[in-house]
């Protein structure tokens, strides 16, 4: 590891100078990298909303709407594995530059063919796999950056920040910002859109450093798949990583379930209207970003360990908040530390991950983490879909609250204070 750590900012300060200049340049890269991930994960969030609402203009039927979507989250089960190998060989600024032409080329073409009254359903589709695609070698080459630019004592605030905004422009302030968007038409919301990516582009020129992987020229470079089954075998072999790669598929397979079946759940049990329906998504939301502005706090007063373990607790309560009361204010009380403890988590998980994998294998190592989180979120809204088809909701819920209870024992087991400390000593040693 230490070939390429050796590279990364130094913590200590030299005497000239030059680690005050480093810590600058490190904030200076953080913020960078904040504006892009928010600005086109904002854009990301939007065309979630506006591609689906568009087919919905072109037929009724549910499944071809669906399709849509399924075209936009579907790469990250066929191509995440592939770009990681992809991110491991070439400039990673690059790759974002180039992932966000794909983007414009794909927006401005749709844009094209709405002012024209042209748009299809095959355009759409075709639009959406691009867009997919584009989503997963941004964020595979966007989460490598932050070792090469961020000084080593300033990552955890910049993991907490990237995640933050990763989380809250993607996931909420998208869809909510789409849906406004579209209202006023769909050539409106797909020019904001196009917007946002070339910003996002300008905003990557300030970003200081050299971001080309270092390659290993004493060692062949070797096939994809065979770089692709490196990759997974670095992943599996490692006990920590391996586990945080399980545990995070449960997780995740758990929001991808509250997502899917909440709307039902709220309108159709609960009884709640629109307006309250959006008081509990902001719920979520809000404890997102609360989650990012106190991660370092938690840490200090918990340590790492006991951070990452209340995502466990708060998942769990999320998801088995509806299975007990329809209370509006419960469910979002569990919604909010449900989204508080997916920030701790991934800040957290990052951190470790940044000071474990060296910077050849990272690519491929978020490729195959990211695989893991958001190839199971579908999986997980299909599951939840079937089980409350048969069981009925609340068992459906139950399933997965069950399911994130049995994974504490495995993490208390494995994520251990002596498997933290080992972390930092072989970080601090490269």
């Amino acid at each position: 590891m230490s070939g390429v750590l050796d590279k990364r900012a130094p913590s200590a300060p030299g005497r000239d100078g030059s680690g005050r200049r480093r810590m600058d340049r490190s904030d200076r890269n953080t913020a960078v990298l904040v504006g892009f991930t928010a600005i086109t994960n904002l854009a990301d969030g939007v065309t979630k909303v506006v591609l689906p609402l568009m087919a919905t203009q072109l037929t009724d039927s549910p499944a071809q709407v669906a399709g849509v979507g399924l075209t936009l989250t579907l790469p990250w089960l066929l191509v995440a594995l592939h770009v990681g190998v992809l991110v491991d060989r070439f400039d990673r600024r690059l790759l974002l530059w180039l992932a966000d032409g794909a983007r414009m080329l794909v927006v401005a073409a749709l844009l094209v063919l709405t002012l024209q009254d042209s748009i299809s359903l095959t355009s759409l589709y075709v639009g959406g796999l691009v867009l997919g695609v584009a989503e997963v070698v941004a964020l595979t080459s966007a989460a490598t950056l932050v070792p090469a630019a961020v000084a080593r004592e300033g990552q955890e605030r910049a993991n907490a920040w990237v995640a933050g905004a990763e989380t809250a422009c993607n996931e909420f302030c998208g869809p909510f910002i789409g849906g406004l968007l579209v209202a006023a038409g769909s050539s409106v919301a797909l020019g904001w859109t196009g917007a946002g990516y070339v910003i996002g582009t300008l905003i990557l020129v300030f970003l200081v450093g050299r971001f080309r992987p270092e390659r290993d020229t004493s060692r062949p470079a070797g096939t994809v798949n065979q770089r692709i089954a490196e990759g997974l075998r670095f992943l599996w072999g490692q006990r920590l990583l391996r586990l945080m790669a399980l545990a995070l598929t449960v997780l995740s397979s758990c929001w991808g379930a509250w997502l899917a079946l909440m709307p039902l759940m709220a309108t159709s049990v609960m009884g709640l209207d629109a307006r309250e329906y959006g008081i509990l998504l902001s719920a979520l939301g809000a404890g997102g970003l609360i989650g990012a502005v106190s991660v370092t706090t938690v840490n200090r007063l918990l340590g790492r360990r006991w951070s990452m373990f209340a995502d466990l607790i708060g998942t769990a309560l999320m998801v088995a908040a509806p299975v007990f009361t329809t209370n509006l204010w419960v469910v979002a009380a569990s919604a909010f530390l449900g989204g508080m403890g997916g920030i701790l988590w991934t800040v957290n998980s990052r951190t470790i991950s940044q000071r474990l994998v060296d910077d050849s294998m990272f690519g491929r190592y978020n490729a195959a983490a990211r695989l893991f989180s958001w190839g199971a979120m579908p999986l997980g809204a299909g599951l939840v879909g079937l089980l409350a088809e048969f069981f009925g909701m609340r068992a459906a819920f139950s399933v997965f609250a069950v399911a994130t209870l049995l994974i504490m024992v495995p993490f208390l087991r494995t994520v251990t204070p002596r498997a933290l400390a080992e972390v930092d000593a072989a970080s601090a040693r490269n």
